[in-house]
């Protein structure tokens, strides 16, 4: 199969030298896309502005903004059969971008934002049979708004941490995940090494994807 994985922030500009963000570091999404490839899938990697090294075997597609992620994934989507959404992208993003930096004194202290496009909203209409997998990061019990999400947003699965519990934030390299399936089944991981998070929810993407496609054919 062909894995499609997004990992890191966006960076949403306000000049060239100010913008929005978010402290994702992208280790979750680039351990994904080892794991699929180390479990002999090919994995197409779309990245915002993180500084790691890229998994050997992936190809690799850098962005900036969240609308350069959903140009990017546009491209890539009908060639992908499995699409994992691991990037913390940008709600929102400034309603100008200044093409020089803003002087001190041009600045009133209000900044007006726009929306950003729901990525996984926007590639909803291209899904058809493509198994389309999630992250929810929150604070507290990530419970309800993971479901919430998975519903809204037509996913097959939503993997769901809380990032203000010691050794799950953006920056570390260990996490804590409960993983649910629109089947109404939940798995919950304990805390393990990003790339062992990511070698069992690869695992448990593949064995989803051909049960579906197994009952497809029996049809």
């Amino acid at each position: 199969m062909k894995f499609l994985v997004t990992a890191g922030p966006t960076r949403e500009h306000l000049d060239p030298v100010r913008f929005l963000s978010n402290p994702s570091s992208g280790k979750m999404g680039f351990a994904v896309a080892a794991a699929a490839i180390r479990a002999g899938h090919e994995a197409v990697l779309v990245a915002g502005p993180v500084s790691l090294r890229t998994p050997r075997g992936a190809r690799r597609i850098d962005v900036v903004s969240a609308c350069g992620m959903l140009d990017a994934l546009k491209r890539e989507i009908a060639s992908a059969d499995v699409l994992v959404m691991s990037a913390a992208v940008a709600d929102w993003r400034p309603a100008e971008c200044s093409a020089s930096k803003l002087k001190k004194s041009e600045m009133d202290g209000v900044l007006r934002l726009v929306r950003n496009p729901d990525i996984l909203q926007s590639l909803h209409p291209l899904k058809g049979s493509r198994f389309f997998a999630g992250f929810a990061a929150e604070t507290g019990d990530p419970e309800a708004e993971a479901l919430r999400k998975m519903r809204d947003k037509g996913l097959d699965m939503i993997i769901a941490n809380d990032v203000s519990s010691p050794g799950c934030g953006f920056a570390v390299s260990t996490n804590r995940v409960s993983v649910y399936c629109a089947d109404g089944s939940r798995t919950d991981l304990p805390l393990m090494r990003k790339s062992a998070v990511a070698a069992r929810i690869v695992k448990m993407i593949c064995a989803l994807a051909r049960g579906r496609e197994a009952g497809c054919r029996s049809r």
